[in-house]
């Protein structure tokens, strides 16, 4: 045992490009792990001014000089953002106080439709079952009463950390995107010179990393404003929360749709009942999804490295569990990256093994 462990270190481990590549993960991998609250406007900051950067090189390349393609590109995606978040978030929040509101009438009529359930199947449905599950469902919506007024009582410090992030946030990313030669020439003298595995990792992560933020941008946007215009059409209630839902709910593959699906059913139940307009919502919602997923995500991630659904899920769980809502976005990403450096392994094997003969 000790033998094969030997050989396998001796393999994956012998050229020093791949320790640097190793050390230099798992030193990313502990900072995140202990510092990843605490510096966390930091890498918001970072994930925006990535994503800016390539409208700043193309100003750049337009003899522009590096500060004012920043301050042109910064202060158009302050404004938009500003402009989207003062026109959407009144009404997302006045919907969902609304809907939070008419909770208990939803549930109480809930609970009668239940009770009649016995009585029309009995020899399918007890009513002591449906007792259990109503019983379950009051536990619940105590249980998540109580997380909504912790929410409120901390409003006041999330107010002041929101405050934080919309004047440090902006700041950090003019000047990471003004000075990012400056600063990735200063990191640089950081790293050892023997980086050829990690260079090349970080060249493919790049444009992977690039290509999904995009992607992932523009369709949060094409399913959200479709969905909401869906909804509006068909006049749902609270179509642009719950529009706003749907194209939030594809950060998280596979399992996002299939949540966001429950809180569209359950309006469109009690707004209509079991009627020709819950169909048409829901034909019209599994069309977007559809089109979603066998249209716009071929087109957008076409460049982006294949993985399969369980690696993906995988990947949602674990990155998800230790980073949050950033985990969760990157996900993919991330587990590229994983796929990126176990290739860059494989290959520095078969080169090895290839030496070794000659």
């Amino acid at each position: 045992m000790f033998k094969l462990f030997s050989d396998w270190y001796t393999r994956k481990f012998s050229d020093p490009h791949a320790v640097t590549l190793a050390v230099i993960l798992v030193c990313v991998f502990l900072f995140l792990a202990f510092f990843s609250q605490l510096l966390m406007p930091v890498l918001v900051a970072l994930g925006i001014a990535f994503l800016l950067d390539l409208p700043v090189n193309k100003l750049v390349n337009l003899k522009l000089t590096r500060t004012g393609s920043t301050i042109i590109v910064l202060g158009t995606f302050v404004g938009i953002t500003l402009i989207a978040m003062l026109g959407l978030m009144p009404i997302v929040w006045q919907q969902s106080t609304n809907l939070l509101q008419e909770v208990p009438s939803m549930i109480s009529e809930g609970q009668k439709y239940l009770l009649t359930l016995p009585e029309q199947y009995p020899d399918i449905v007890k009513a002591s079952q449906i007792e259990t599950f109503i019983s379950a469902i009051k536990e619940k919506v105590i249980e998540w009463g109580e997380i909504a007024l912790k929410a409120s009582i901390n409003s006041i410090s999330d107010f002041v950390a929101l405050l934080i992030y919309l004047i440090l946030v902006p700041l950090m990313v003019f000047f990471f995107l003004k000075d990012k030669h400056v600063l990735f020439a200063d990191f640089s003298k950081l790293l050892p010179k023997e980086r050829r595995m990690a260079s090349q990792v970080g060249k493919e992560m790049n444009q992977q990393i690039l290509n999904y933020i995009r992607g992932k941008v523009i369709e949060i946007l094409i399913v959200g404003i479709s969905t909401t215009i869906a909804f509006v059409y068909l006049d749902l209630r609270y179509s642009v929360l719950l529009g706003v839902l749907v194209g939030l709910s594809v950060l998280v593959p596979y399992v996002g749709a299939t949540i966001v699906t429950i809180p569209v059913f359950f309006v469109a139940l009690f707004q209509w009942g079991f009627s020709n307009e819950l169909g048409y919502v829901m034909l019209a919602y599994g069309v977007i999804q559809a089109l979603d997923g066998n249209v716009i995500v071929p087109l957008l991630f076409s460049e982006a490295v294949n993985l399969h659904p369980v690696t993906i899920i995988i990947a949602v769980i674990l990155f998800g569990g230790l980073w949050g809502f950033w985990g969760i976005f990157f996900a993919i990403p991330l587990a590229t990256l994983v796929k990126a450096v176990i290739n860059a392994w494989s290959s520095t094997q078969e080169e090895l093994d290839k030496a070794t003969q000659e």
